[in-house]
């Protein structure tokens, strides 16, 4: 049975892209047939992976649109196990678009339910704002993650994301979960990074992943190499922590590791 996550922040910089690159090449890492679907115009999951953006046709809005057809639109990357259904700045647009469209916060979803045989996990990367892209990633998935910057103004926002995921499962989705809060960028010297960690866990409870991901130079480094940061550096902390989550994902979702 298919998992489809969705990464959603409305606050841009806390992560997301990363996120979803990492833990899609960690849960192919551990056999997991992964297709990560880039809905940002900016399209830097593609670019994470190795992709230059004018050197293929395949994108998503297209699909989204309904002119194409998802299967023909998606890529193979380096890493076995893992596809990707890359993003264009053609995709910006589609916000416009999709507003006199019928079905139009079901698009995604109707689209991708011919591949959901073919993979374990659907990744979902969302652009960081509440539009139509977003609310169609968060009705077509089984659960969220959100990726949440060791910042004050990360965890400004956080409350406000939430009450509009309620407002998603009460409209639109009534499956949708909330599957984990996962802290990025964490710095173990930092005070705010520690109170941050403290107030968050204080608030959501076990809905907060156990592992953090810290501050680490080679997550930065992975996207310029176009490789997620597992297959740029393995031992890094960064890579580390990425695999931890998946492990924990994959406990949560399936109840346990398995081969």
């Amino acid at each position: 049975m298919v998992r489809i996550i969705a990464f959603a922040n409305q606050k841009g910089g806390v992560g997301k892209t990363t996120t979803a690159i990492n833990i899609g090449a960690s849960l192919a890492a551990i056999k997991r047939r992964v297709l990560l679907v880039d809905l940002d115009p900016q399209g830097n999951a593609g670019t994470g992976l190795g992709f230059v953006r004018s050197g293929h046709e395949q994108n998503v809005r297209d699909v989204i649109m309904g002119t194409a057809a998802a299967a023909d639109n998606i890529l193979s990357t380096a890493i076995e196990n893992m596809h990707i259904l890359p993003s264009s700045p053609r995709l910006s647009g589609a916000e416009v678009d999709l507003l006199d469209m019928e079905n139009r916060e079901y698009r995604l979803r109707d689209a991708l339910k011919p591949l959901a045989a073919h993979y374990d996990y659907i990744l979902l990367d969302c652009p960081p704002a509440l539009g139509f892209l977003t609310l169609n990633a968060l009705t077509t998935a089984d659960s969220i993650i959100v990726p949440l910057q060791c910042e004050f103004y990360a965890l400004e926002g956080i409350q406000h994301l939430m009450n509009n995921v309620s407002e998603i499962q009460a409209k639109w989705n009534k499956s949708l979960n909330i599957l984990g809060v996962l802290l990025t960028m964490y710095d173990r010297r930092n005070n705010l990074s520690r109170a941050i960690e403290e107030d968050v866990r204080g608030t959501f409870g076990n809905k907060v992943f156990k592992t953090v991901v810290p501050r680490n130079v080679r997550l930065s480094e992975a996207p310029s190499h176009g490789k997620p940061a597992l297959f740029y550096d393995f031992g890094s902390p960064g890579s580390q922590a990425y695999l931890r989550v998946a492990t924990e994902i994959v406990n949560a979702t399936e109840g346990g590791v398995g081969d």
